[in-house]
């Protein structure tokens, strides 16, 4: 948020959409550990539907790296002279939802309370009212709620290191109802890759799709 906010960045903070994340955790990390938070923004990029960065930001407890993060963020609307519009590749495939393992039930309050938590009070997830002015037909939920919520459902092995990704397809709009379904791979006894998705049931559109993982002893540490 400090890179968002200083006067040289390229792309207004309100409004941003989320497009993506990749995380890596490599150990826990105690409250009362002395951290170095280093961020920065690479990859300004045109998009079809606007302009698109990446905010990468890695932790450090001494010369440990604990933890590293890549957002990808696209400001819809905005086309910088520099960068042409992509040309469209053509049509997505076609999303046939699968059996639900879960279904989520969000009030219209769920952005307000994901914004007490994490500090991230961007209008388009506040109320219907500030969503609307900024081209929203309601509020839609947070990006890191939805990766925060189903992570968390895929039971990851907190001890040791695990990364995951997620893609965001179309936003939630506040209150919803979301399908989820989440695949083990892994053989019995042992952990795997677990993929994740989310939909919404009535419309058939999927909100977001991605994976989680054990990170192998000795990857290298790195956003991405």
């Amino acid at each position: 948020m400090s890179v968002m906010a200083r006067e040289d960045f390229p792309l207004p903070l309100l409004g941003l959409v989320h497009l993506r994340n990749e995380v890596q955790h490599f150990r826990p990390i105690h409250y009362s550990e002395p951290l170095t938070v280093t961020a920065w923004a690479e990859n300004l990029s045109g998009h079809r539907a606007g302009t698109q960065v990446d905010l990468i930001a890695e932790v450090r407890a001494g010369d440990e790296v604990v933890w590293t993060g890549r957002s990808v963020y696209l400001a819809k609307g905005v086309f910088l002279p520099r960068f042409d519009r992509p040309v469209s590749t053509g049509e997505r495939t076609e999303f046939v939802p699968p059996l639900p393992t879960a279904q989520w039930r969000l009030g219209a309050d769920a952005g307000r309370n994901y914004a007490r938590v994490s500090g991230d009070f961007n209008p388009i997830h506040l109320s219907a009212l500030s969503a609307r002015a900024l081209g929203l037909k309601r509020s839609i939920a947070h990006g890191m709620y939805m990766a925060s919520r189903v992570i968390a459902e895929t039971g990851p092995a907190v001890q040791e290191p695990f990364e995951w990704s997620i893609g965001f397809e179309s936003p939630v709009f506040l209150p919803a109802s979301v399908s989820v379904r989440i695949s083990d791979a892994g053989a019995p006894g042992e952990r795997g890759t677990t993929s994740f998705q989310g939909w919404n049931q009535r419309s058939r559109r999927r909100h977001f799709h991605g994976w989680a993982r054990p990170i192998p002893v000795g990857a290298p540490s790195e956003a991405g």
